[in-house]
């Protein structure tokens, strides 16, 4: 695979080293990843104890550099994130304690090693953490040795120092001021230790990446590169990754499976071409063949679902994701025949619950009690008006009769009844 054609066709090359006015890169990064496989790295602070959805281009990219054959490292950023990373950020970072910042790498460890592979027989991934390295340097010998390698005018120069230095009310604290010098080391330190060549980062990592090249060239005399992702931007300019509930996480915890398949499958239709693209590993004919139909027709979502489906399966498993599916697909009317106890588990979270004991149901509880205790109904004079009318189901079939009573019969996988009121009004009452 040519990973540098295969990034530019996907549009996730914002900048590279190595580029010339002419557009001429036969002596710069495109040459230099042609020539062979190639050691990279990128990095992930633990600013909190999962990565969002943000995080996925990169992680992404150093998946798509080991299928073409490099050698990628992802590094957990013991250190640096306990400084904060001032870049594309318009204030100072909150400092986390060291006892956060170790449970946040142990967190996020899992997530990122479930993008590589550690066992590949030619070009096995890494995972490192660089307090590691970084721990054990002095104040003074990191002056000395990598400080004396830089000028403040060089520093001030970057675009993420000097957006907050002309904020006179924000600023920017010696602390974040010095984070380019740990990323820079960082560089250099895989370079001497593992032979990387390559960082790669979001287009606001331009000048860590640069001052690591730099710091790499000087103190190993050897050439360095650095490539630059896009910084996901939406349609309808809004925030990527944000929803009205918040951060969309890739910690099944605090993002569900049910509500992360619901994130993709809701793209704006000007954004699902762009984001089979950059977070799926559809195949180009694949991916021109879904806008080729989202064009024609749009309205069946072709290309959202793949979209969904594709991401969801990589982030949390084919399982989780089938479960998402069929949740999706009962909320909006699909026959409920067949439920699986794992789909269950997803409607059980994501509509409104009731318990009632195993005694209570073997007696026989009365559909109007249930409708009222699961909230659908505000009284049991309406719950018996909404069942004469037609207007509740059962475990997906119409019930009419309002003398109806709920029994262990009819639970679903011996724990819960699934109940409906008009369209899409839902609650499960369940056995505890």
């Amino acid at each position: 695979m040519d990973i540098f054609a295969e990034l530019q066709w996907r549009g996730l090359i914002d900048d590279y080293t190595g580029r010339t006015e002419s557009g001429d890169s036969s002596r710069g990064l495109p040459q230099r990843l042609a020539d062979g496989p190639i050691t990279l790295y990128c990095g992930f602070d633990p600013t909190a104890d999962s990565l969002h959805a943000g995080s996925l281009v990169p992680l992404i990219a150093l998946r798509r550099f080991q299928l073409a054959g490099h050698h990628p490292i992802a590094v957990a950023g013991g250190a640096t994130g306990s400084i904060g990373d001032p870049s594309g950020k318009s204030q100072e970072r909150q400092l986390l304690s060291k006892e956060q910042i170790a449970a946040n790498v142990a967190a996020i460890r899992p997530q990122l090693a479930r993008f590589l592979d550690f066992d590949a027989p030619a070009n096995p991934a890494r995972l490192v953490d660089n307090a590691d390295w970084l721990s054990p340097v002095s104040f003074l010998d990191f002056l000395r040795d990598v400080g004396k390698h830089f000028t403040v005018n060089q520093m001030v120069a970057k675009e993420s120092v000097r957006a907050r230095m002309e904020d006179r009310d924000v600023g920017i604290s010696y602390t974040e001021f010095s984070y380019m010098l740990l990323q820079a080391y960082d560089f250099y330190h895989l370079a001497r230790v593992h032979g990387c060549e390559l960082q790669i980062g979001g287009s606001d990592q331009w000048g860590n990446i640069t001052a690591g090249m730099d710091l790499t060239r000087k103190k190993l005399d050897r050439r360095a590169w650095g490539l630059t992702l896009p910084l996901i931007t939406k349609a309808d300019g809004t925030k990527f990754g944000k929803t009205e509930g918040g951060t969309v996480w890739l910690d099944p915890r605090r993002t569900s499976p049910y509500r992360f398949y619901q994130f993709w499958i809701q793209t704006d239709d000007r954004d699902v071409v762009r984001y089979l693209k950059f977070f799926t590993f559809l195949s180009r004919p694949e991916i021109e063949a879904l806008e080729q139909e989202h064009s024609a027709n749009p309205g069946a979502r072709a290309a959202h679902r793949a979209l969904a489906r594709e991401v969801t399966s990589l982030i949390h498993g084919e399982s989780a994701c089938l479960d998402a599916i069929r949740a999706t697909e009962i909320l909006f009317g699909a026959p409920i025949d067949g439920i699986t106890d794992g789909t269950l588990d997803v409607l059980s979270a994501e509509i409104p619950n009731a318990t009632t004991s195993p005694a209570s149901l073997s007696d026989g509880i009365p559909l109007t009690d249930a409708l009222v205790s699961t909230g659908l109904c505000p009284s049991k004079g309406q719950a018996r008006k909404d069942i004469e009318a037609g207007g509740i189901y059962l475990n997906g079939s119409r019930c009419t009769e309002s003398s109806r009573s709920l029994t262990t019969a009819d639970l679903l996988h011996q724990r819960a009844v699934l109940l409906r009121k008009g369209k899409r009004a839902w609650a499960i009452l369940s056995v505890s």
